[in-house]
């Protein structure tokens, strides 16, 4: 069992290995689904000693919350720590709705297919402009109220929304892409959280396989695969940017440390509050995580990093613009 620094989500909030589990990839977006391989991956981050299993209704349309709700239900494990989210749109087309009635219908839809009278954290998933802040956060003040969730937070927003919505029902945590390839949230979002007592939870902190044991090709990237029409994974860009990526696979080789469980540790060295959650459909990736829990970065180690892979050195934008409805800007 690897040994995670503990971090509380919120003030007040559940306290968490540093390190979580992201369930995305079960839902068939880099892969067809496989709900044995999702119950055996999930069966090693909990051996693990992985506590914390952030989902959203839209994953799999569904798929994702109803493989991690029946396995919870499964091996009984009460006391996962589940985060899920909603406020995304997919048809007619992709959008944002924040309204309260369509986010309370669609929490009591996430509950039915995870097995579970509530959860530990709601996530707004995009912020829909059109509905006042003051709605949400109050939406999110009644479901704590009534035991649905234990706290309530934000993704991809900017630290301005962060600061208006903690005024008016403290946020737990704000979710938002991060890793060595995508710092926007150096950019004011890491200190705003916090400033405010807030944990910031960092997806894709492996750069969507990009910080793997081996370089990701063109040939690994089917018609379905999130990444296919992703610009930072279409040439010329991807080559470009494994480029930049492999001097960073040798220094990890040359301290000893997996690729991923170097990539991982920078993240949780950003601060207290940082919380990471990889995902990944297969065991053996995650085995490549665990050693980051032991590494201990110097400063040297943090020079050479940032000497290899720069701030901003990612070539392509890190959503296509279908992708990007409702991520907030900022910077």
């Amino acid at each position: 069992m690897a040994d995670f620094p503990q971090r509380a989500l919120g003030a007040g909030g559940p306290t968490v290995p540093a390190l979580g589990y992201g369930c995305l990839s079960f839902g068939g977006n880099y892969g067809p689904a496989d709900p044995a391989g999702a119950a055996r991956t999930l069966d090693a981050a909990w051996d693990a000693g992985l506590r914390h299993f952030d989902v959203a209704n839209i994953y799999g349309a569904g798929l994702c919350e109803t493989l991690l709700g029946d396995w919870l239900a499964a091996r009984g494990h009460r006391d996962a720590v589940v985060a899920t989210k909603a406020g995304i749109v997919t048809a007619p087309q992709r959008g944002t709705d924040n309204r309260p009635a369509y986010l309370r219908a669609e929490l009591e839809g996430s509950l039915r297919r995870l097995r579970r009278d509530h959860v530990a954290l709601f996530y707004i998933h995009r912020r829909d402009a059109r509905v006042p802040l003051a709605e949400v956060a109050g939406l999110a003040a009644d479901l704590i109220a009534e035991g649905k969730i234990g706290a309530w937070g934000l993704s991809e927003v900017s630290p301005a929304t962060l600061r208006a919505a903690h005024a008016i029902t403290p946020v737990a945590a704000v979710q938002s892409e991060y890793s060595l390839w995508t710092r926007l949230p150096e950019l004011g979002l890491l200190q705003a959280t916090g400033a405010l007592g807030v944990a910031f939870v960092a997806f894709s902190p492996l750069a969507r396989g990009m910080f793997g044991e081996t370089p990701v090709t063109r040939a690994q990237i089917g018609p379905a695969d999130f990444r296919h029409a992703n610009p930072r994974f279409v040439e010329p860009n991807l080559t470009v940017n494994e480029g930049w990526v492999a001097p960073f696979r040798a220094f990890a080789r040359s301290r000893g440390w997996p690729v991923a469980a170097l990539a991982l540790a920078w993240v949780l060295d950003r601060g207290d509050h940082v919380v990471a959650i990889p995902g990944t459909r297969h065991a053996h990736h995650l085995a490549e995580w665990l050693p980051a829990a032991d590494i201990r970065l110097s400063d040297a180690d943090r020079a050479e990093i940032e000497r290899l892979l720069p701030a901003g050195f990612a070539q392509g934008d890190r959503y296509a613009p279908a992708q990007l409805a409702g991520v907030e800007t900022y910077g």
